[in-house]
């Protein structure tokens, strides 16, 4: 059946002309039904199978975005058949998008340059400054090493005629590089050897260049290359994410960065720290509010000077996106002789701009025929969003009132051809629940990256992106749209990819970590063990200890001690610990307002784990982004289950953490977060215990919660009682769950961090928690008493804020003159 379904000569039959398949020559049409026999033979229980196993995939990855005005993350959208072009097709496509790029690199040197081509009528001034990304200030400041262009990506399409067009030029974010990446990985895991077999080029040779040639531009000899991002709530964050974990890029944001004597550093954990290059993923206008837009938020103030002074790699060049308008299209097939001395190799998109009389009157005369949109992206008069519109479907008033705007304003406004796009198969499914073979659009999106020596290297690939409607498609992905992989194929499959680089000198640790990456770790094992303990919490009230060892009187008794233990710790309200106590588990677990709810704190936990993906594992951010199960209001099973639910992924987040986290200062940071939340709840939990009618019942419920049950029994063959139960959750240093052990962690997590100063004295958080430590150690439990445990408690406090003023809060630009030793 599925093999049936993925047939390819049934396929060709009943597919447009105008398909990528259809059209192949006899070799690469084998390679489709090779393809296609590969899949097929990869399921039994029909096509539905495979689609779900790519989808798998791609949860496993943790491959996710989101469409403009969405609030939560899309799991991205792949199919299992992937666009294959032969090698002789894809060397054509890379000998033109390598002469598209030198021309774009020649004509930003030669805007932010002589402007020679403005002098000598070859392009308007107006082309130039019409845009919002012309940045005049950028005007005479050439790169370091002279090139404006790194990484680049365009948008292609495929005619009927089987003629590759280029659709746009993205200069400014070569968005969906790192989905291409994941794509292939995603595929790769799923198929197996099949790519490999049908002679698929690699990507990982690319990669390695685009790091090699950004380093290559800095002055050191080892330098330090960053990831700039916008932030999490970014479209493409998780994209950038991707890209900085694969690559060993740190990711930073604007507030993690300072210029200090007009060089840039990254805020961290051991003082500022030198980059010599930013891979930037943020606009132009926002990248320096001193510079450019005041009202950035975003960006680093006297970023600007950096860069200007020669001394930061910017990848790309700030105001190469005045490249991307559209107006530029009109004028790159005549510019191409003028700059390099050939025509294009690669026809973009015919373009009219209107703001030449001419032209505009030609524009005009085929407005039906045509496209219509803003010459610069923004938003005009008369189209909606500046989008490229039909020209047909302006009628009436709305085609008047169009016409009326290009006459006042013609130089904002452009035309362009229709294009027709190629089709290329897709598994698709039916209304009858059947998978089969279809044709769709397509658009392709390619990749550049300059390589250590400064030479153009084309991604072997891609990644296409698909439809069910002919338009044309030049954004990441749409509502209802999907991607798939694209393969170039050789005729015989590759052998083993040649490394492309000498292997790196050997080195350990985990390198630098930013004071904004340090908080979000601390705060994330924060979060995450005080779910932990209003969920312990909510299991004994549900049963458990209480019911196993407690009368029926006794039990309400004690499970209104632990209501009220999560009324102080904000999980639920006063109202709420009046009610029945399967009403208060089912409003515990739902509380999503205050800040102890365990809804609040699964959305903490996630929100700062989002800001941590490029220091997580996959496993890791899968269990992390898992929405909390639902659960009846008021229903005890429901409730209980989903409790055993969240303890369960809360304990494979920490085996996580304990078996796969280097210890390096970042599970420093993990880890001090959760000893010192652990101790503020161990002393929370006796402190609301201590006063219980029953003692035993008390203790034994004390040690249910601090998980120290087996420990007491192997140790005391008698019941719970205070002082040996107090002994072991409060001061054996051998119980990982005492509050004694939290504190000597934490004395020794932060004993290890890096020092701001050489002359071997602890600094403040390290002389806190040593100040928590010598009162406890030794003490005998017999004169352990309520005050002692709420100095204590008083004291962690204080930790907490000495560890945010030395390692979290922003580095004073005061202590540029001091600071020489870490400035490395």
């Amino acid at each position: 059946m599925a093999a049936a379904a993925l047939r390819m000569d049934s396929y060709r039959a009943s597919c447009p002309s105008a398909d990528l398949c259809r059209e192949a020559d006899p070799a690469m049409a084998a390679k489709w039904a090779a393809m296609a026999d590969g899949l097929a033979a990869l399921t039994h229980d029909g096509l539905g199978t495979l689609a779900e196993q790519v989808a798998r995939q791609i949860q496993d990855l943790g491959l996710t975005f989101r469409l403009a005005g969405d609030e939560e993350e899309r799991s991205w959208p792949l199919g299992p058949m992937p666009l294959l072009i032969g090698a002789a097709e894809w060397a054509e496509i890379e000998a033109g998008l390598i002469q598209r790029a030198q021309l774009l690199e020649a004509l930003a040197a030669d805007i932010y340059g002589g402007q020679k081509l403005v002098a000598n009528g070859h392009l308007p001034a107006a082309a130039i400054a019409g845009g919002r990304y012309f940045a005049p200030r950028m005007v005479g400041l050439a790169p370091p090493g002279g090139r404006y262009l790194h990484v680049c990506a365009f948008d292609l399409a495929r005619g009927p005629g089987g003629q590759w067009r280029v659709l746009a030029d993205r200069l400014r974010l070569a968005t969906g590089i790192g989905y291409a990446l994941e794509n292939r990985l995603a595929l790769t895991r799923t198929t197996g050897p099949l790519l490999a077999s049908l002679g698929t080029r690699r990507l990982a040779a690319f990669f390695t260049a685009l790091r090699g040639g950004i380093a290559a531009e800095c002055l050191r000899e080892r330098p330090r290359v960053a990831l700039l991002t916008p932030g999490r709530f970014n479209q493409s964050y998780p994209e950038q994410a991707h890209l900085a974990r694969y690559l060993g890029l740190p990711l930073v944001e604007g507030r993690d960065l300072t210029v200090i004597d007009e060089r840039l550093f990254v805020r961290t954990i051991a003082g500022p720290k030198r980059i010599d290059a930013l891979w930037r993923w943020i606009d132009t206008p926002a990248l320096d509010p001193l510079a450019f837009d005041a009202r950035s938020a975003i960006g680093v103030p006297d970023l600007f000077a950096a860069w200007a002074r020669g001394g930061l790699v910017m990848a790309n060049w700030p105001g190469v996106e005045v490249l991307e308008a559209r107006a530029f299209a009109a004028f790159l097939p005549r510019l191409a002789p003028v700059l390099l001395g050939e025509p294009l190799r690669l026809p973009n998109v015919a373009t009219w701009w209107c703001g030449q009389t001419r032209e505009r009157d030609e524009a005009l005369a085929r407005l039906d025929q045509l496209l219509v949109g803003a010459a610069f992206g923004d938003e005009v008069e008369g189209i909606e969003g500046g989008a490229m519109h039909a020209g047909s479907g302006f009628r009436g008033p709305a085609r008047a009132a169009l016409l009326a705007a290009v006459a006042r304003r013609p130089m904002d406004y452009c035309a362009q051809e229709e294009v027709h796009l190629s089709t290329s198969p897709v598994l698709v499914g039916g209304e009858n629940g059947g998978w089969h073979l279809a044709p769709r659009p397509f658009t392709l999106r390619a990749f550049l990256a300059r390589d250590a020596t400064g030479a153009w290297r084309v991604m072997p690939g891609g990644f296409a992106r698909l439809c069910s409607s002919g338009e044309l498609l030049t954004s990441l992905m749409g509502e209802g749209d999907f991607s798939a992989d694209v393969c170039v194929l050789d005729e015989i499959a590759e052998g083993h990819e040649a490394p492309v680089a000498a292997s790196p000198a050997v080195r350990r640790g985990g390198g630098l970590l930013a004071s904004q990456a340090a908080d979000n770790l601390f705060w994330f094992g924060r979060y995450a063990e005080r779910a932990e303990a209003v969920l312990r919490a909510l299991r004994s009230i549900l049963g458990s200890a209480i019911e196993a060892d407690a009368g029926a009187g006794r039990d309400v008794e004690l499970r209104r001690h632990l209501a009220e233990l999560l009324r102080d710790w904000g999980a639920v309200t006063d109202e709420a610990i009046e009610g029945p106590l399967e009403m208060l588990c089912s409003a515990a677990l739902a509380e999503h307002e205050l800040p102890g709810g365990v809804a609040t704190l699964v959305r903490a936990l996630q929100r700062v784990g989002q800001s941590l993906r490029d220091r997580f594992a996959r496993d890791f951010w899968r269990i992390a982004r898992r929405a909390p199960p639902a659960h009846g209001e008021g229903d005890a099973d429901a409730v209980r289950n989903a409790v055993k639910d969240l303890l369960e992924r809360l304990a494979a987040l920490s085996g996580l953490i304990a078996e796969n986290v280097v210890r390096d200062d970042a599970f420093r940071f993990l880890d001090i977060g959760r000893r010192l939340e652990r101790a503020l709840v161990t002393i929370d939990m006796v402190g609301h215990l201590a006063n219980a009618p029953d003692e035993a019942e008390a203790m034994g419920l004390l040690l249910d919660l601090c998980d120290s049950q087996i420990v007491y029994r192997a140790r005391y063959l008698a019941t719970a009682a205070r002082d040996p139960v107090y002994d072991l959750v409060l001061l054996d240093p051998d119980n990982p769950r005492s509050l004694m052990f939290q504190l000597e962690e934490l004395a020794r997590h932060l004993a290890a961090l890096p020092a701001l100063a050489d002359d071997g004295m602890p600094e403040a958080p390290l002389r806190a928690a040593l100040a928590l430590v010598a009162p406890l150690r030794g003490r005998a439990v017999a004169t352990l008493d309520t005050a002692a445990l709420h100095t204590a408690r008083g004291g962690l406090y204080a930790l907490s804020e000495a560890i945010s003023e030395r390692y979290f809060l922003p580095v004073e630009r005061q202590a540029s003159s001091t600071a020489g030793t870490l400035l490395g």
